[in-house]
């Protein structure tokens, strides 16, 4: 099996230093802002994206350890299967965060709707496009009968 290595590139930024209180989607916490920076190597890949109003940033949960297949979600009391849910504690520890951009500065992308923690290595991000990504006839599983808890408990934490 081929094993792959992903290097940053760049930091994400934010108000949240524990998972414990971190909104669980940014769509939940619309007023948290953070930040998104480049490494200078990669500033040049950020021409053009003033254009989106949200991205997709893909990041490294870097403080999530071990993974189990069956986990207990921020949003239920009951064990669900890993890939049915988006906790943090995965097979590889990936994060996925939709978040509003409100403006570049040279390599810096200043966002709202955040929901990752201070620090978090930044891996790749993707303009939201919604002829792509919008989907109209959808089901959400569990999640349709699930709590309102909208932020991090401690749950995840060792």
């Amino acid at each position: 099996m081929t094993e792959y290595r992903f290097r940053p590139i760049g930091v994400l930024h934010s108000p949240f230093t524990e998972a414990r209180g971190t909104p669980i989607q940014g769509a939940f916490a619309p007023e948290a802002a953070g930040r998104a920076i480049v490494y200078q190597e990669f500033a040049e890949g950020l021409k053009d994206i003033e254009g989106f109003s949200h991205l997709y940033l893909i990041y490294a949960f870097d403080r999530s350890e071990g993974w189990s297949p069956l986990v207990k979600p921020f949003r239920d009391d009951r064990e669900r299967g890993v890939f049915s849910t988006r906790a943090p504690r995965r097979p590889n520890q990936i994060g996925l965060s939709v978040v509003r951009l409100l403006r570049r500065e040279g390599n810096v992308l200043h966002l709202t709707e955040v929901d990752f923690l201070d620090g978090s290595p930044l891996l790749d991000i993707k303009p939201y496009v919604p002829a792509f990504d919008h989907r109209v006839d959808v089901r959400a599983g569990w999640l349709e009968d699930s709590h309102d808890r909208t932020h991090a408990d401690d749950r995840f934490e060792q």
